[in-house]
């Protein structure tokens, strides 16, 4: 009666003894895999620190946590090879896990490549036309490859379960009719994403950029893969599908350059001197720091019974000095005609003659 009770309890024993043993072994890798990690990035910091460079702070930082998971995994992994109780738990979860650290770390390497790049495209300079296409590249070609890792990552690991492999078999054959129904759901979205890999090589806004469209003028802050935001000179932001840059017209005003062109038309007398309005505005232009020197034009471009129209045409570097620029010449040029030269405002003839005419 009494061995019985002894085979029993030291099998109980047994059973206990081997999730122990796992865990033991789990714990003590892992402490020593996060010890070495804490120590090799505590030196790569200090060296990152050390140099003029940023790029090295940022990799630093984008690297640190996955490859913290990796050492992790490492260190199990070589636990598991010299404790059996720990081989049999981690055989059934590392081809879950080892795709997710993979996926992981090839993100991270990408984003901190394309982050350093973006330190060499400076956009805070004049001529940044340059910075701000090599960022939009940068930008786009980030997500794209950002959608693709994580896309085959997921599958990796959905592969893995063998409950949600059998299922994916399963329906493959019966999945012709299903297929053609998301494919048709998804079509906007695939679009999207085609067009934005699409506008990633042709070039047709760049990040920054100042544009017209939908009736509505500002900047383009954001570039996705399926969408794009566009600050408007009020600070609303309105958000368009990338496919609408490839299919529908707009304005750019940054394509090649930010110098634009601006115009001022004042409405004046038939009877009104152009040469006094001409020095006034060039005397005007010259002094304002928002000209950038290239243009200064007055032409009288049309002419009415009453009135003629004459424009004042000037040259700014980017559209927002323009919009100052053509503001300010508008004020001065107004006022300098109210304080000189009233006369030349224009008037109504018909009722002039009429109020000039003697009582009958």
């Amino acid at each position: 009666m009494i061995e019985p009770i002894t085979d029993r309890i030291e099998q109980g024993s047994g059973l206990l003894a081997d999730p122990l043993q796992a865990a033991l072994a789990a714990g003590i890798a892992v402490a020593v895999a996060l010890a070495l990690h804490a120590l090799l990035f505590f030196l790569l910091r200090r060296f990152a620190q050390r140099t003029e460079q940023s790029s090295d702070d940022i990799v630093v930082k984008h690297l640190f946590r996955p490859t913290r998971l990796a050492f992790v995994v490492l260190a199990l992994m070589a636990a598991a090879r010299y404790v059996p109780e720990l081989r049999n738990i981690w055989a059934d979860i590392a081809t879950f896990v080892l795709p997710a650290v993979v996926g992981w770390m090839v993100l991270a390497i990408v984003r901190a490549l394309v982050e350093a790049a973006k330190l060499r495209a400076d956009i805070s300079v004049a001529d940044n036309l340059k910075a701000r296409r090599k960022r939009t590249k940068l930008t786009m070609f980030s997500r794209i490859a950002t959608f693709i890792i994580v896309f085959i990552t997921v599958g990796l690991m959905l592969l893995a379960i063998p409950g949600v492999r059998d299922i994916g078999l399963t329906l493959v054959a019966s999945a012709g009719l299903a297929g053609l129904a998301v494919g048709a759901a998804a079509q906007p979205a695939l679009k999207s994403l085609i067009a934005g890999v699409q506008m990633a090589l042709t070039e047709p806004i760049n990040i920054d950029d100042a544009v017209v469209l939908e009736g509505e003028w500002g900047w383009i802050e954001d570039i996705r893969t399926t969408y794009v935001v566009v600050k408007i000179w009020d600070q609303r932001r309105l958000v368009v599908p990338t496919s609408y840059f490839l299919e529908k017209p707009f304005q750019n005003w940054t394509k090649q350059t930010a110098e634009l062109l601006g115009t001022v038309f004042l409405h004046l007398d038939p009877k009104a001197k152009i040469g006094p309005l001409r020095e006034e505005f060039e005397r005007q232009i010259s002094a304002n720091p928002r000209w950038d020197g290239r243009v200064q034009v007055v032409q009288v471009t049309e002419t009415t019974r009453d009135s003629k129209e004459v424009r004042l045409l000037m040259s700014a570097s980017n559209s927002p000095t323009l919009f100052d620029l053509r503001c300010d010449i508008r004020e001065g040029m107004m006022e300098w005609l109210a304080d000189n030269r009233p006369q030349d405002f224009a008037k109504l003839r018909l009722l002039e003659e009429a109020e000039a005419e003697p009582a009958g």
